[in-house]
Order: C-alpha cells, then sequence, then structure tokens
C-alpha cells in the first residue's frame, strides 16, 4: 500500500515496539515531529533541554529495560550534541537507535545551514550508521537498525534521512511485518534473508566449552569476574548458578554491577584501580581465572603483563574482538554469556572450594571506615540505603559519588545500576535516571552525582518537573572535582590546578526554580529528615550532602600498577 514516508517511519517504529521518544526536534526533522503528531495516543514523547540529555535519557531507559531505547534530534548541532551520549553508549553496549535528520539532497556537501556529516561523525562510535537518500528503503533501514542495535553485543545505530525524503507529499510502497515477522526471530530472519549474512550471534563451540569444564575440575583456586556482558546479556541467574556450583569467589566490575548480587557470599566487591584488597589479592593468587563479559580495560587489567600471572586466564564474551585485545588469555570462548554459562552448569557438578574461600575472604571485601568528625561519603550511603527499597535503581555520574555508590550499594539485577563505565561521562546521571524512570515506572530511581557532574546537565530539571518524572537526586557537594583533586593529592603533589568548584551555584535554588524541592544537609540528621521528606513528597527532589574538600575513594591502584600495589587501602 502507499503512505507518505514520514507515516511508514513511525508505523516501522510501532512494529518494533517503540511507545516512548526522548528527542528536541528542528528544522529538518520537523516533517517526522510533524506526523509524530498524530500518534500520540501510542507513541509518549519526551522533550529535553538538551539533546545530550534527550541521548542519556534514552541510553538509560533501554539500560533498565533491556529494550532499545530511541532518540530524535535535527541536523548540525542538534545531531552533533547527541555524540557524547552515542558515545557513552557505544562504550558500554547500550542498544539505543538515534535518528536525525539532515538537509535536502540538493544543499548536501555545500556547507549549507546545519548541515553536517553526522553519519560520518557517529561512525567510530556507533555498531552502524544509516544515510537515507531514497524514502523507498526507509522499511528496511529502520528493521535493520533495529536488529543491529539489539543483537549481538548491543549497540548504538544512527539513521540520518536527507529533508527531501521525507517531504509530505512523499510516497512509498508500504507492507506492514506480518504477526510472524513481529517476533524478535522473525525480523531477524527477514533481515539476514535480505541482508544476505547473518548477525545473529553463533552458537558456542562445545569442544571449548567441554575444555573450560575440564580446567574447572583441575582448579584448586578458581576465580570469577563479572562483566557488563552478562548484565547485557541478562545472564545473572546462570552466572549465579555457575558461582555457586564452583564454589568460587566473585570479583565485579563496574559494568557488572546487578550481574552478581553484591551482598552474595561469595562475591569480593569490586575489582582494580578502586577494588577491594580480596578481589585484586585473590586475582593474583588465583589458578584459574574466568572473566564473563569483561573488556580487560585499564581500570581493570591496570598492568595487563602482571595481571593474573599464576592463573590459566579464560575469557568468554559475545565480540570475537575483545579476545586477546587487552590481556592475553589462554583459552576462550565466543557466545552469548547467557547460553554459554547455561551449557557450562550443564557440564559441572558441585564443589566445596572452602580452604581457597577462607584465604580469599580474609582479606577486605568491604570499603574501609575513617574515622572523621563530619557527614562521610559512607554515612550518607548507609543512611540512604537503608530508606530506599533494596530494588531501587540508582544512576551515576562518574567520579569519587560514582565509587563510592558502586561500593556501598548491592546491586542485585541487570538494570539496576546505570552508570558510564568505558566513556566515563560526566552529566550521564540525569537524563539517565528520568529514562530509567520512565522505563520502570513502579521502581524508586536515585541519581547519584558530583557538583562537578551536576552543573553538566542540571537544565535536565526541566524535563523532570515538566513531565512530573520523580527522581531522587543526591549530590556529593565537595566543592571540587573530587576525583581529579585526590590524584592531584597523591600524585601530583597538590597542585591543586583549576578543580576548586567554590562558585557553584546554590543547588537547592536552583531546583526550586525549576519547581523541584531540595535541602542543603551537613549532618545525617538533616539527612534522614530530607531523605523522609523526599520519599513522601513523591516528586523531583535534590539533596545537597556537604561532604569535607578531601575524601578520597579507598581503596586505589595506581594506573599502570600491579593490582596488588595499594596506593591506598
Amino acid at each position: 500500500m502507499k503512505i507518505r514516508a514520514t507515516k511508514a517511519i513511525i508505523e516501522c517504529l510501532l512494529e518494533q515496539g517503540v511507545d516512548t521518544i526522548f528527542g528536541y526536534p528542528g528544522g529538518t526533522i520537523l516533517n517526522i515531529y510533524d506526523e509524530l503528531y498524530n500518534y500520540q495516543d501510542k507513541i509518549h514523547h519526551y522533550l529535553s533541554a538538551h539533546e545530550q540529555g534527550a541521548a542519556h535519557a534514552a541510553d538509560g531507559y533501554a539500560r533498565s529495560t533491556g529494550r532499545v531505547g530511541v532518540c530524535f534530534a535535527t541536523s548540525g548541532p542538534g545531531a552533533t550534541n547527541l555524540t557524547t551520549g552515542i558515545a557513552t553508549a557505544y562504550y558500554d553496549s547500550s542498544p539505543v537507535v538515534f535518528i536525525t535528520c539532515n538537509v535536502a539532497e540538493s544543499f548536501l556537501g555545500k556547507d549549507s545551514f546545519q548541515e553536517v556529516d553526522i553519519t560520518g561523525i557517529a561512525m567510530p562510535i556507533t555498531k552502524a550508521t544509516y544515510l537515507v537518500r531514497d524514502a523507498q528503503t526507509i522499511p528496511d533501514i529502520i528493521r535493520e537498525a533495529f536488529a543491529v542495535a539489539a543483537t549481538g553485543r548491543p549497540g548504538p545505530v544512527l539513521i540520518d534521512f536527507l529533508k527531501n525524503v521525507t517531504a509530505l507529499n512523499v510516497e512509498i510502497d508500504y507492507t506492514p511485518l506480518s504477526k510472524k515477522d513481529h517476533s524478535r526471530e522473525g525480523r531477524l530472519a527477514a533481515w539476514n534473508k535480505r541482508a544476505g549474512w547473518d548477525i545473529r550471534t553463533p552458537e558456542p563451540n562445545t569442544g571449548d566449552i567441554d575444555k573450560l569444564a575440564g580446567w574447572i575440575r583441575e582448579a584448586k583456586q578458581p576465580f570469577l569476574i563479572c562483566g557488563g556482558g552478562v548484565v547485557r546479556g541478562r545472564a545473572d541467574q546462570e552466572f549465579i548458578e555457575f558461582a555457586e556450583k564452583m564454589d568460587s569467589p566473585v570479583a565485579i566490575t563496574l559494568m557488572g554491577g546487578g550481574g552478581f548480587p553484591g551482598s552474595h557470599p561469595l562475591a569480593t566487591g569490586m575489582i582494580g584501580m578502586h577494588g577491594s584488597q580480596a578481589s585484586n589479592i585473590a586475582c593474583d593468587t588465583c589458578d584459574l581465572l574466568i572473566a564473563v563479559g569483561c573488556r580487560f580495560s585499564d581500570r581493570v587489567a591496570l598492568d595487563p603483563v602482571s595481571f593474573a600471572s599464576q592463573a590459566r586466564i579464560v575469557h568468554i564474551d559475545i565480540d570475537r574482538a575483545e579476545i586477546d585485545k587487552n590481556v592475553k588469555t589462554d583459552h576462550h570462548i565466543i557466545g552469548d554469556a547467557r547460553r554459554v554459562l547455561a551449557l557450562l552448569n550443564e557440564r559441572i557438578g558441585r564443589f566445596d572450594r572452602s580452604e581457597w574461600k577462607r584465604e580469599v575472604f580474609s582479606h577486605d571485601t568491604h570499603v574501609p571506615v575513617v574515622e572523621s568528625d563530619h557527614m562521610t561519603p559512607d554515612q550518607v550511603l548507609r543512611t540512604i540505603y537503608g530508606k530506599v527499597p533494596q530494588d531501587s535503581i540508582v544512576a551515576t555520574d562518574v567520579g569519587q559519588h560514582q565509587m563510592w555508590s558502586i561500593q556501598h550499594f548491592h546491586f542485585t539485577y541487570p538494570g539496576q545500576l546505570l552508570t558510564s563505565g568505558g566513556f566515563g561521562t560526566m552529566g550521564f546521571g540525569l537524563g539517565a535516571a528520568l529514562g530509567a524512570k520512565v522505563g520502570n515506572p513502579d521502581k524508586l530511581v536515585l541519581h547519584m552525582t558530583g557538583d562537578g557532574c551536576f552543573r553538566m546537565n542540571s537544565q535536565e530539571m526541566a524535563t523532570e518537573s515538566h513531565y512530573d518524572i520523580p527522581v531522587i537526586t543526591v549530590i556529593f557537594d565537595n566543592r571540587t572535582l573530587g576525583m581529579v583533586r585526590q590524584w592531584q593529592n597523591l600524585i601530583y603533589h597538590k597542585r591543586f590546578s583549576q578543580t576548586d568548584l567554590d562558585f557553584a551555584p546554590d543547588f537547592v535554588k536552583l531546583a526550586e526554580a525549576y519547581g523541584l524541592k531540595g535541602a542543603r544537609v551537613e549532618n545525617i540528621e538533616q539527612l534522614e529528615a530530607a531523605m523522609d521528606e523526599a520519599l513522601a513528597w513523591g516528586h523531583g527532589y535534590v539533596i545537597d550532602c556537604v561532604i569535607d574538600t578531601d575524601e578520597m575513594v579507598r581503596p586505589m591502584v595506581g594506573g599502570g600498577s600491579a593490582i596488588t600495589d595499594f596506593m591506598l587501602t
């Protein structure tokens, strides 16, 4: 049947189950927004204060729900404002489809108003980019984009429509997907037939599985690392069964939060630069290290040469490109974490490694408490943790507060922790929290941030207020760029160059200006009162927690050092 090209775009989004879009309109994308007007009963659009906020919201929605997020923006600066959000999603393997529009074909390549080669810019930070010149290709490209974003190792995809393709007088032949093709497997099969190659994740090699099962039986001191691939693959239950059968201690990466319960008796805490003594020492002394969905980044394997040097290193990952990229492995298995772990669980029995566990857990798994005469980050987090539901979603920005939050909260399911691990994006948290709350209206959502991060995208309080999205923001206000100052303290001989933030706004008044409530707290009694008010009020709330300027994240291992070479304990 013949329908308008813009109608085909929206119908294809509905085919993919899209009911939520985050975005910001502009001249070149107006034709699509005009069509969206006709679908207000089917698709909820959230207008952000800035395109970057929309990108992070779509990302937070995707991470917390497991669905593909969708974000709209216009050409030129609208599109380039998405790039930080696109890169954030890319480095953390989050499935988001970004839709932008560009100038018309006749203006392309002429430095026209708000023209930019966004597909070229985004190519290194996406799984795929599409420049749509022919309206007839719209259905195939949109269906393909969603399949690519969600299949294998997830990630962002960008579609850029030329404005003439979306002109209101342009019609195309459109055939809706059949009921059979509406299933995920149906969509993949249809796409594979069109494309001529299979994007589905291959079945793991059974010989590789059997080999690892044999090594597990031989091991005396095995150690597991739960990475972000366990979270993205929703393989948490299979991982728990695997760890319990092996009776092996488990370290959790920054991105692995929620892949294995932090309160589990086998959990040793975080690993790496700010890892616990138990995690880092176990990694150094184990005889078999199995990392599932872990990139071995420079924040985990700080010195790749000495990393787990006494162990057979096994890497399980969906992306072959990650194998031996950072750490040389002794064995690897390519495949979806959930499938690989299920096959391993079929092949191994139950072990008793009590002696090894006693050795590992003789070291600290918790964060050391430093005595102080003022309110400390651990006091703040213990207080909040005691007042909120245990299934609350936590979105963080990047820096000291990020590490403190992950150290003190116990995450129990995938999508409960939203944080920028790979790209380290300051300003990620509020947008991600809003997207998470939209996707999970029945869960409490906390936004943990620092005063430096919050200033970057605090304008999204306008979005929070307008749509009445109840998020509780907690600012760890030390009036400095805390993590940078920590490095200056320890490495740069206390030369505090350009890290003071003593000219920050009054965050409570800023919240009130946006129609939210807020409180500035300097002790635990005030914090408890503010949390009680925030929980009772049920709308957006900002708590500005005053902490000491020289608070530090402990433990800490210096970059490039052996994993057990602690600068701070």
